[in-house]
């Protein structure tokens, strides 16, 4: 296998576990440049990017490559030129090498089930296939579509900022980009601008460095429909948040129009600032849930119709009842399914199928340690993981440390003492307490409901 074909490779796999802007603004301009003695070297396009790559998605990157290499051991960085990977326009190896009639049964299915999006338009950063015709509406998502349908008709109006909030997967930036699209079609072809959090972080890391921060601030305030997309991830540094809220306070003062997307309500961001936070809160905050199952099977209906692809339905349902907390696992699970019937000149049947998502549907998909417990727990709250074992009664450390034990109880089925001689050498009966109070809370507070999940998505995802 050569490197081209193991990093395009890797590429399918880690697409999947993040959003589509996020994995064209930094896996665009990488390439594996070396793979000696069970390391592989990646070509990054600069140091910020080196950085960031290194720093987040680094495990991703790992995992990926190991599914892939088993012999590899480590990733490393460094910042060159090797036949960069185009993420936008290149398809994978595997459907590269089997274009022919024979194989595929038609050349167009390339293109029908291809993993790589349509081209981006580089002048919003909008994705064309994001619209509301393709966006699946369920009692899940119903108040974030309405308020979405609602500022289209009136941007800067009553809902602004809009501020839209849910899980991994969910259907946020599709949501949010077909406003973006929709509001393109009006008379007079307003100025939008669909941008990640972490692209704006770059941007202002670059313009810090070529003093350029003039130029940077009146491209943004210069728009009619700003879409910023994983807010929460501007909590990390001040000086991001002063730079964001001052573009804010420009184009709401201005009466143009705001949108957010965020993994979680802005009360569960612990490091952003109060007066990001109260200008968020000021206007209209919806949330977008878990598909419920007939919602999951509309979902993959809707896709195998647009695509002319015909799949039992038995099928359908064993993929929807597989995967329940991710869309975009769903429809790729769809097009696993799909590519490998075709590949192998096989119809499509639920055996099959089961075979094909076996490591998905019948394998544990997540496990989590005591040490990823606090881990996690500590970080979100933004506390040391000490804090919470040392015997402070703080209220900013008792409540986490309360969150802690509920988890470690609920996830990991700890014992009730194990949890207290862990957590500060408490009693057995203070973590009964805990467990208690985190779960009648849970019922009535939305907030740590979306607090708890997010802190999940973390244990689960390193």
């Amino acid at each position: 296998m050569t490197h081209d074909e193991l990093w395009n490779q890797a590429l399918s796999e880690i697409e999947v576990n993040l959003t589509r802007a996020n994995f064209i603004t930094w896996f665009k301009q990488t390439a594996v440049a070396n793979l000696q003695d069970g390391v592989v070297t990646l070509s990054v396009p600069n140091g910020f990017a080196k950085e960031w790559l290194k720093t987040k998605y680094h495990k991703f990157i790992l995992r990926a490559v190991r599914n892939i290499n088993h012999d590899v051991k480590d990733v490393d960085y460094i910042i060159g030129q090797y036949k960069p990977a185009d993420v936008e326009r290149k398809r994978p190896a595997y459907e590269k090498r089997h274009t022919s009639e024979n194989t595929l049964g038609s050349a167009e299915f390339n293109e029908e089930f291809t993993l790589r999006d349509i081209t981006i338009d580089p002048d919003t950063n909008l994705n064309p296939r994001y619209t509301f015709e393709t966006f699946i509406v369920g009692s899940f998502n119903e108040l974030a579509h309405a308020a979405a349908r609602s500022i289209v008709k009136s941007l800067g109006g009553s809902y602004n900022p809009l501020f839209i909030y849910g899980g991994v997967g969910l259907g946020k930036t599709h949501l949010i980009q077909a406003v973006g699209n929709e509001v393109l079609k009006h008379a007079g072809k307003p100025r939008v601008l669909y941008v990640p959090t972490e692209r704006f972080m770059g941007e202002v890391v670059e313009a810090l460095s070529t003093q350029g921060m003039g130029r940077l601030k009146e491209k943004y305030r210069s728009v009619d429909l700003l879409i910023i997309d994983d807010i929460q991830f501007i909590g990390r540094t001040e000086k991001m948040q002063e730079e964001f809220f001052h573009i804010f306070n420009t184009l709401y003062q201005s009466n143009k129009q705001i949108l957010i997307s965020s993994d979680r309500h802005p009360k569960a961001i612990p490091t952003l600032e109060e007066r990001l936070r109260s200008r968020f809160e000021g206007g209209m905050i919806a949330d977008i849930g878990l598909p419920d199952r007939e919602t999951r099977m509309m979902i993959l209906k809707t896709k195998t119709e647009t695509k002319g692809v015909v799949v039992p339905e038995e099928v359908l349902w064993f993929i929807a009842d597989s995967i329940k907390t991710n869309i975009r696992e769903l429809e790729g699970a769809l097009n696993r399914v799909v590519i490998s019937s075709k590949l192998a000149n096989n119809p499509i049947t639920l055996d099959e199928t089961k075979k094909i998502l076996a490591h998905t549907a019948l394998e544990p998909r997540r496990f989590t340690s005591f040490k990823k417990v606090l881990r996690c727990v500590a970080e979100f709250y933004d506390l040391n993981e000490k804090e919470l074992i040392d015997r402070s009664r703080r209220k900013e450390v008792v409540r986490p440390r309360q969150i802690a034990m509920y988890l470690l109880r609920e996830d990991l089925k700890s014992s009730f003492p194990f949890i207290g001689e862990k957590l500060g050498k408490k009693d057995h009966t203070t973590v009964i307490h805990a467990c208690k109070k985190i779960t009648q809370e849970l019922k009535n507070n939305p907030t740590l409901e979306e607090e708890i999940r997010a802190v999940r998505e973390k244990m689960y995802s390193l």
